[in-house]
Parts: structure tokens; C-alpha cells; sequence
């Protein structure tokens, strides 16, 4: 399998510098305090407007780094790219149904294993912003290494 380009790695590494400390700091804070969010999250559900509002913000984010990452060689670009695709799915969703959302965030905060289910999983998450970052922002892209030729002896 060959390295993606220099230019291809730079660009995976400039999207996880802003993703990762983005995601390891907001799904810490989930993972801490989800049970406190409760009242913040049902208020934002009762606002339509403001559901839609992050919906679309949501999806043109992702969109954005879709449009800008097209790479998937390596698991910085895998990462990076599903991503993209996770957000813009979650704000079309937003857009679309909010309803579904709402009640699967309800269903989550009422259920003693799922608020557990869901902190591990921001935790999870978490430690991938914290790897986004340190490969962000402290590694190197590997340069390709050109093939060798096959030669044939007769």
C-alpha cells in the first residue's frame, strides 16, 4: 500500500489540528458532566430554531470537511474523514428529524446504562481528540518511498 502525498498528509494533519483539541474538549466535558447537561440540553430542544440553527451549522461543517479532506490513506486521514461524514449526517439529522434526536437523547439521559454507555463513549472520544491533536500539532508526514523496480534476469 503506498503513502498518501506530502501535501495530502499536511492537509490530514492542518484538519486534526483544529478537530482534535475541538473534540477532546467538548467530549471531556460531556463525558464529566452529562448528567448536569440535562436541563441545558432540554432547553435547546425547545427552541426549533436554535435545533435547526446547529443542524445547519453542523452540516456545513462537515461539509466543509468533506469538501477539504478527500483523502483515506493512513488512520489520520480515516479519522479525519469520518469525521466529516459523522458531523454532516448528525446536523442533516438535526435538519431533517430533530425529533428522533431529541428522543433518542432522552431515552439516553432516562436510562442509567446508557448515560454510562454514553460517558464511556465520550470518553472515547476524548482520547481520539487528545491523538488528533498530538498528531496535529508534534508529528512529521512520512515521505513516500518510491518503488522498486522489478527487474528481470534472463
Amino acid at each position: 500500500m503506498s503513502t498518501a502525498s506530502i501535501e495530502a498528509q499536511e492537509r490530514s494533519r492542518a484538519f486534526a489540528r483544529v478537530i482534535g483539541p475541538y473534540v477532546a474538549t467538548f467530549t471531556s466535558v460531556y463525558a464529566i458532566r452529562l448528567p448536569a447537561l440535562e436541563d441545558l440540553i432540554n432547553d435547546l430542544f425547545a427552541q426549533p430554531v436554535m435545533v435547526f440553527f446547529l443542524g445547519a451549522l453542523m452540516l456545513a461543517g462537515g461539509l466543509i470537511i468533506i469538501g477539504g479532506h478527500r483523502s483515506w490513506r493512513g488512520p489520520l486521514a480515516v479519522t479525519v474523514s469520518l469525521f466529516g461524514w459523522f458531523v454532516a449526517l448528525r446536523g442533516f439529522l438535526l435538519v431533517a428529524n430533530p425529533e428522533a434526536i431529541q428522543s433518542g437523547v432522552d431515552a439516553t439521559m432516562l436510562s442509567p446504562t446508557a448515560m454510562v454507555v454514553a460517558r464511556i463513549f465520550f470518553g472515547v472520544m476524548a482520547v481520539i481528540g487528545l491523538l488528533l491533536t498530538y498528531v496535529g500539532w508534534f508529528t512529521r508526514p512520512v515521505v513516500p518511498q518510491p518503488s522498486m523496480p522489478t527487474t528481470m534476469t534472463t
